[in-house]
């Protein structure tokens, strides 16, 4: 059944919007004023379930739906446990999402799984909303028939996910505000006070001090070609765009990304904590080792790590086991490897890898705090010794003028 958005004022004449379902749109007006709706604006959602939507549109949907998921995920969980059907608790999670586009969505799905599929090939038909992680614990929760505890192990993993970024993005908030305050009075010093001092010290005949003549030639250079600067940041951009999207170049762009100093620290532990975690979730769903690797490569957005997964893929579909291969990877520390082969051997494989996660998400959490705690010194000592030269450029020639 075709999925409408819709704009209308109600009997007090205030303005809403909302997602209807209806043969089509003329059944959908009649609807909505049945519910005492004056619709002023109705339009189909003709593309929220196609398949076969660019990366960019599937981006983009997954961010207007990113923040609401985890809770709908949850709140159906918690109705199937409840003992209502699949179709009516759908039906009751529509009621409660508040983004228009994850409502479209779920009811889509419902209207699939009425004409006959299961969970996981309705949601399959939205990669913009459900990722593959998604999709393939869905499908081994039907065939187990526990979809509520799946569901609910992928509420759990997607706010534990959503926690850690949301952890190194707020650490890192408070570094990027300094850098934008001090651009902003840099700028406003460069154009504004400096110009002016300049002109009123050559009007009195005074030669300028070295600082005050640097800080002359940096502001008439900034002024008069401040758009090659602009330009060369936009051709920057778009060189690491291109060179990004060539096999080689993100390969050698991530690998120097994991060997960074400080920096190369925490992108090691964010995606072996990833690893650890989605791999666990994969496996105690029933997820098979070599289709969870193929869904873990999709989540941990470094290529090196990719192709150290595509090697444990080969390896393991040779006859090797987990650990010897991460065990031999340079990436990898040795505890993974070490502490992954005694869970293969006592049969713990996923408590093991549960266990691997708390411990480097913590370790997250440290490595962040130190960036944080070794930026900000040294972004304060940058802002300072660059206001000061400023400072002392324009004190300096004031006082020769004060003598005189």
């Amino acid at each position: 059944m075709p999925v409408f958005t819709y704009k209308a004022y109600n009997s007090g004449g205030q303005l809403k919007t909302g997602i209807a379902d209806a043969d089509s749109a003329r059944e959908a007006r009649l609807k909505l004023r049945r519910d005492g709706l004056h619709v002023t604006d109705i339009s189909e959602i003709d593309s929220i379930s196609e398949k076969s939507q660019s990366r960019f549109a599937q981006n983009r949907m997954r961010r207007k739906t990113s923040r609401e998921l985890p809770q709908a995920t949850r709140q159906l969980a918690t109705l199937l446990r409840s003992g209502i059907a699949l179709n009516d608790g759908l039906k009751a999670l529509v009621e409660q999402l508040e983004t228009p586009v994850l409502e479209a969505v779920v009811r889509n799905v419902r209207e699939r799984i009425n004409g006959g599929a299961s969970f996981a090939e309705a949601i399959e038909q939205h990669p913009g909303v459900f990722p593959p992680l998604f999709i393939s614990m869905a499908r081994a929760g039907e065939a187990a028939g526990n979809l509520d505890l799946v569901l609910e192990r992928l509420a759990d993993f997607m706010m534990r996910q959503s926690k850690m970024r949301n952890r190194v993005s707020s650490a890192l908030m408070y570094p990027m505000i300094m850098i934008a305050v001090g651009v902003i009075v840099v700028t406003i010093l460069m154009t504004k006070v400096v110009p002016k001092l300049i002109q009123m010290v050559t009007s009195k005949g005074s030669e300028l001090p070295w600082p005050t003549a640097v800080l002359k030639t940096t502001s008439e250079f900034l002024g008069s070609y401040w758009y090659l600067l602009a330009l060369g940041v936009v051709l920057v951009n778009m060189a690491w765009g291109a060179l990004r999207r060539t096999e080689g170049g993100r390969y050698t762009t991530d690998k120097i990304k994991l060997r960074l100093p400080i920096f190369g620290d925490l992108y090691t532990k964010q995606a072996i904590a990833r690893f650890s975690v989605t791999l666990a979730t994969l496996l105690r769903t029933g997820v098979p080792i070599l289709e969870a690797l193929k869904i873990v490569r999709a989540l941990v957005d470094n290529a090196v790590i990719e192709k150290v997964l595509d090697d444990l893929h080969r390896a393991i579909m040779e006859g090797a086991d987990i650990s010897g291969p991460l065990k031999r990877t340079k990436v990898f520390p040795p505890m993974v490897g070490y502490m992954i082969a005694v869970g293969e051997q006592s049969g713990e494989l996923e408590q093991i890898l549960e266990r691997l996660a708390e411990s480097y998400e913590t370790e997250v959490e440290l490595a962040t705090d130190r960036l944080v705690s070794v930026l900000e010194p040294l972004l304060i000592l940058a802002m300072a010794s660059m206001v000061g030269f400023i400072v002392v450029a324009i004190v300096l020639p004031m006082l020769e003028i004060t003598q005189f």
